[in-house]
C-alpha cells in the first residue's frame, strides 16, 4: 500500500461570512471578525471590511493573505486613478476594477470571495457580488463566505429581489429602511453563528449614507 501524504497547498480558507444590503439611499455591509484555519481560531478580532473610497467598501472572506494582497493592488490602482482624474472612483467603477483585477489573475486566482457595497453617482445604494475569478453582478443584497449557504436563503425569503429577466428592468434596491436593514443583518449573523463554526465572536456593521460612514458592532457566540 502506497503511503498517503498531505500535499502542500498555496491556499487556505480562513472562513468567515460577509453580507451587504443596498437601500434607496444607504448601503449596509457587514462581516464577522473571526479568522480560523481548520478547527483553530487564529484571532477573534480581525476586520474583513476594507474602505476603498469615501463611498465604497469591500468585505472579503476566503484566504486572508490573498485578500490583503488584493486590497493593496486596489488601493494602488485607486491612487493612480485619483492622480490622473483628480477625483475618487465611483462605486460602479470600483466594481469593474475589482472584476478586472480578479480576472487578470484567473489562472492563479486570489482565493477571495468579495462583496462590494456603496453609493452610486445618484446616491442610491449599490451592491456587487463576485466569485474568485471576477464574474460579478449588481444586486440588491448578497452574502459570501462560509455562512453564505445559511444566510442567502434567509435573505431571499425576506427581500426577494425582482428577476433580472423582467422587462422593463426592475430596481435592485431593497424596500427596507436603514434601521430595518441593520436589524436584519444582526438577525442573519446571530442565526448563521449557531450553525457555522467559522462565523462568530463579533459582527462589524458598516453603514454608508449621504452623511458618511458609520460603524456598529454586535457580540456573537464565542464558541
Amino acid at each position: 500500500m502506497t503511503k498517503q501524504q498531505a500535499n502542500w497547498s498555496p491556499y487556505d480558507n480562513n472562513g468567515g461570512s460577509c453580507v451587504a444590503i443596498a437601500g434607496a439611499d444607504y448601503c449596509v455591509i457587514a462581516a464577522d471578525t473571526r479568522m480560523s484555519t481548520g478547527y483553530n481560531i487564529l484571532t477573534r478580532d480581525y476586520s474583513k471590511i476594507y474602505k476603498l473610497a469615501d463611498k465604497c467598501v469591500m468585505a472579503s472572506s476566503g484566504f486572508q493573505a490573498d485578500v490583503k494582497a488584493l486590497q493593496k493592488v486596489l488601493a494602488a490602482r485607486h491612487l493612480i486613478y485619483q492622480h490622473q482624474h483628480n477625483k475618487q472612483m465611483s462605486c460602479p467603477a470600483m466594481g469593474q476594477l475589482l472584476s478586472n483585477t480578479l480576472y487578470y489573475k484567473r489562472f492563479f486566482p486570489y482565493y477571495s470571495f468579495n462583496v462590494l457595497g456603496g453609493l452610486d453617482s445618484e446616491g442610491k445604494g449599490c451592491v456587487f457580488t463576485y466569485d474568485a475569478v471576477g464574474s460579478y453582478e449588481r444586486v440588491g443584497y448578497s452574502s459570501q463566505g462560509s455562512g453564505s449557504t445559511l444566510i442567502m436563503p434567509f435573505l431571499d425569503n425576506q427581500l426577494k429581489s425582482p428577476s433580472p429577466l423582467l422587462l422593463p428592468a426592475q430596481d435592485a434596491v431593497t424596500p427596507l429602511s436603514e434601521a430595518e436593514a441593520v436589524d436584519l443583518v444582526k438577525t442573519v449573523f446571530a442565526s448563521a453563528t449557531e450553525r457555522d463554526i467559522y462565523t462568530g465572536d463579533k459582527v462589524e456593521i458598516v453603514v454608508l449614507n449621504a452623511s458618511g460612514i458609520r460603524r456598529e458592532y454586535l457580540d456573537l457566540r464565542r464558541d
